[in-house]
């Protein structure tokens, strides 16, 4: 019965390439939906993931993200370094500031702060230039972090610090070396853009000196955001942040566990999040319905050659096994066709700056949820099977 029911699959073509272009269209659409999902949350912690060279990562109790923090005193820098099996610990100051460009339009920026003897956190320069030349006075490294159209700057000299106003309407061509902006009313000169993973949400991030960022952002009490640690060969990440947290009072976790907690972060507190779950709900129970539909009526039309079959003395429990071995059939093909397009799609999206990125759950749930939707709907249609009397074969309907 298994042969007749591939034969009865694939005997109507077009029923069967509807088929199979309905459920593997519901397992491209879960999968590119996860996945696309997964490339946002991986820009969401992504100062995280630029530095890999730390793997523990110490905070104010209270923080549980990249997003929402609050700042900690300059002793806390000291504290961390005094912990033993403490390989080295720099700092992190992140405040949001707000830049004055030549003809008059501002731009709201994250600003980071960096360690200045080390430099650590601070991204290459593009075009060959090199990141020390932050130790220059009053220098900046500026990048896009997933905006578009952000870091502009006037094309003429004439609209540059005009005297008659700002020039909000002039040309405008992208930041590069030696451009000045203002922030808080201090100058500050672009020494390099760099290219960073892309921010969610996206935004345009400043990255300076510790020197630089207190001049620039007066009057604050607290500055260090986060310290960023590296133990020593002999420590493993997990049990250095226990001894930290214990020794400091402070939070110390590993870079893995702060990566969960700002996923988690975003998935409790942000609206943003929130709407995309939404949106790749709905689309995904559009392509299960789509799914269900067409396989329920491919059974429901095939009923007259379940009826003959019937006639001919099979049983009702080998109808049932060709239905259910129809529906395996299409979730093994169509899921592998769908989950295979949405990967080369996905991955040539990626090379764009398109947030992808393909994990072991998406494949596994565009796989499972084509299942689940392909046995609900062939036991619905089964009861169809169950119910028919052989004699409909000699209907005209």
């Amino acid at each position: 019965m298994f042969e007749v029911a591939v034969k009865m699959l694939m005997h109507d073509r077009t029923k069967f390439l509807g088929l199979f272009t309905g459920i593997g269209f519901t397992a491209f659409l879960v999968t590119f939906a996860m996945a696309y999902f997964a490339g946002f949350m991986t820009r969401g912690f992504a100062l995280v993931s630029e530095n890999p060279s730390g793997n523990v990562w110490v905070m104010d109790p209270a923080v549980n993200s990249t997003e929402a923090t609050i700042n900690m005193s300059d002793a806390s820098l000291g504290l961390v370094r005094s912990v033993k099996g403490v390989n080295y610990a720099v700092p992190f100051y992140i405040s949001n500031v707000t830049a004055r460009f030549p003809n008059g339009h501002f731009q709201s920026f994250q600003m980071i702060g960096v360690d200045d003897a080390t430099l650590s956190g601070t991204p290459e320069p593009e075009n060959g230039l090199n990141a020390a030349l932050l130790h220059m006075p009053d220098s900046i490294i500026v990048d896009s972090g997933g905006s578009s159209g952000k870091l502009q700057t006037p094309l003429h000299q004439k609209d540059i610090w005009p005297y008659d106003g700002a020039h909000l309407d002039a040309p405008t061509r992208k930041l590069r070396y030696g451009d000045e902006l203002l922030i808080n009313d201090k100058r500050v000169v672009i020494r390099g853009l760099s290219s960073t993973i892309p921010r969610f949400p996206p935004r345009p991030l400043i990255y300076t000196t510790q020197s630089n960022f207190k001049r620039l952002n007066p009057g604050e009490n607290r500055y260090i955001t986060f310290i960023m640690v590296k133990g020593e060969k002999n420590i493993s990440a997990s049990t250095l942040a226990d001894n930290i947290s214990r020794q400091t009072g402070l939070k110390a976790i590993t870079s893995d566990a702060f990566k969960r907690e700002t996923v988690l972060w975003f998935l409790v507190n942000s609206e943003d999040v929130g709407d995309m779950i939404n949106m790749i709900i709905l689309a995904m129970l559009v392509g299960f319905g789509v799914t269900g539909v067409m396989l329920y009526m491919f059974t429901y039309e095939n009923l007259r050659q379940y009826a003959v079959l019937k006639a001919m003395g099979a049983s009702s429990k080998q109808l049932v096994t060709m239905v259910f071995t129809q529906a395996f059939i299409g979730v093994i093909i169509g899921s592998g066709t769908g989950i295979g397009v949405s990967a080369l799609l996905g991955g040539s999206a990626a090379s764009a700056d398109f947030p992808f990125r393909m994990m072991w759950f998406a494949p596994l749930l565009g796989f499972l949820g084509v299942l689940i939707v392909s046995i609900t709907a062939a036991f619905i249609s089964v009861r169809a099977i169950l119910h028919m009397e052989p004699g409909i074969v000699f209907s005209q309907r």
